[in-house]
C-alpha cells in the first residue's frame, strides 16, 4: 500500500523536474544560439560569476560554486584564458594554487553576452507575464536553496 500513496507524489516529482531539464535543455539552446564569438554557457557563466564578485577565485572554488569537476573547470578556464578573458596567476600565499581574475576584455565580452541575451530572456518573460515569473520565482528559488544544501552533505 506505501507504494500507492506515493505514487501521485513521484509522478509530480517526476513531471516538476521533467520540466525544469527540459527548461534548462530549451534555454540554453536558445542562449547559446546568441552568445557572441562562439561563446558557450558555462564561458558566460563564469565570466558573469567574476563580474558579478568581483574578486580572484581559485579554479577549486570556481568548481565548487557551479558543481562541476575539478577537471571540467580546468577545461572552461583554459579556454577563457586562450580567449583573454580571464588571467590565470599563482597564488603569491600557496603556490600550489591558482587565483583566477576577470580580464578587461572579458568583463566586456560578459557585458557583450549580457547584451545578445537579455532580449531572448525579456521577450520570454514577456510573453509569458511578470505576474507570473515574479510568482515562480521564489519556489524556484527554494528548491535551488535545497538543492544546494543536499548537495552540500557528505554522502
Amino acid at each position: 500500500m506505501p507504494e500507492t500513496q506515493n505514487a501521485p507524489v513521484n509522478a509530480l516529482a517526476v513531471a516538476l523536474f521533467s520540466e525544469v531539464l527540459t527548461i534548462d535543455q530549451m534555454l540554453r539552446h536558445r542562449l547559446t544560439r546568441v552568445l557572441p564569438g562562439g561563446m558557450e554557457i558555462s564561458h558566460f557563466s563564469v565570466l558573469n560569476h567574476l563580474a558579478r564578485f568581483n574578486v580572484e577565485r581559485t579554479p577549486a572554488q570556481l568548481a565548487r560554486a557551479f558543481h562541476v569537476t575539478r577537471g571540467a573547470m580546468t577545461n572552461t578556464l583554459g579556454k577563457l584564458e586562450w580567449a583573454g578573458y580571464i588571467h590565470i596567476r599563482p597564488d603569491w600565499d600557496d603556490a600550489r594554487r591558482k587565483q583566477v581574475s576577470l580580464s578587461p576584455t572579458g568583463r566586456q565580452a560578459r557585458d557583450a553576452a549580457l547584451a545578445a541575451i537579455s532580449p531572448v530572456l525579456t521577450e520570454l518573460f514577456t510573453e509569458m507575464g511578470e505576474d507570473k515569473v515574479r510568482a515562480i520565482v521564489p519556489t524556484l528559488r527554494e528548491l535551488r536553496i535545497k538543492l544546494e544544501s543536499d548537495a552540500d552533505q557528505p554522502r
